[in-house]
């Protein structure tokens, strides 16, 4: 069995989807960490040929990535991809958004703007949110300076049942070889200012859910709205329980929290599941 190379939060063993890379130099980055890249699936919204046009590098690490294996495809709306011919059947482990932005319209401020911007994270967390495999993550990378805090990212994601688990602050450096694009107009293969950024770290629900169930070694459930109700021993007692299944605190049901922990553990460590 071939061991699986780590770098950063990313590992060989994981399908990992790239949602509108730039000149592609961030998927490269992986591909070099993993000396491989059948695990990965990079798209661009670009057309090939305006890709090209926008950055020197496309072109050379679009074949590069090729002769790693990965999966390169081009005018893929990250608002509509779940319904695309290759995309609709696959399910990935990591799915990655770094800096989404939908264009140079104006002030970063303007509201009509922001909106935009929020317009298209809605689509692109519903249509992630159906692609994942049980447990798979939603990563995006984003600046959290006003006006781009005014986003409000962990409200978008909540509107398609995500949940944010963990933010870090992001740094470039950390990821050698990806450059950053402004993407757009005549400075398109420009880098733009990052500031302070961070990745926001998105799971479903139900996963967070079961997350928290084997981290706290009691089961809980969610009220309507998506928020978390933590049962008191065998009373069941919550804020609000009507259409709600009965739970038992059961010697049977705590062995399956301490299996599900365990596996938890190995999966992501003990450091991630304790700072749940």
């Amino acid at each position: 069995m071939v061991e699986a190379i780590w770098t950063n939060c990313y590992s060989s063993a994981q399908k990992i989807l790239l949602v509108g890379e730039g000149d592609f130099s961030f998927s490269l980055y992986l591909a070099t960490a993993f000396r491989s890249a059948f695990n990965i699936v990079a798209t661009s919204l670009d057309s090939y040929d305006v890709l090209l046009k926008k950055y020197r590098k496309a072109q050379s690490n679009v074949e590069v990535l090729k002769k790693f294996g990965a999966t390169i495809l081009h005018e893929i709306d990250a608002t509509r991809m779940k319904d695309e011919v290759f995309l609709r059947n696959h399910k990935f482990d990591r799915i990655v958004f770094n800096f989404p932005h939908v264009g140079f319209f104006g002030k970063e401020d303007n509201p009509a703007l922001i909106s935009l911007h929020q317009e298209l994270l809605l689509g692109f967390f519903y249509n992630a949110s159906q692609m994942l495999q049980p447990f798979g993550e939603i990563h995006v990378r984003h600046k959290t300076s006003t006006p781009f805090s005014d986003w409000n990212l962990t409200d978008l994601a909540e509107r398609s049942s995500l949940t944010l688990f963990k933010s870090a602050p992001f740094k470039i450096e950390d990821y050698p070889g990806y450059n950053n694009k402004r993407g757009d107009g005549s400075r398109s293969d420009d880098p733009f200012p990052l500031g302070k950024c961070s990745t926001f770290f998105f799971i479903n629900n139900i996963d967070y859910m079961q997350m928290k169930e084997a981290s706290v070694g009691k089961p809980l459930k969610s009220d309507y709205h998506g928020n978390l109700i933590e049962f008191n021993g065998s009373s069941c007692r919550g804020s609000r329980t009507e259409g709600m299944r009965r739970v038992v605190d059961t010697q049977t049901e705590r062995k399956e929290h301490h299996l599900i922990l365990r596996a938890l553990v190995h999966r992501y460590g003990r450091d991630t599941i304790a700072g749940i």
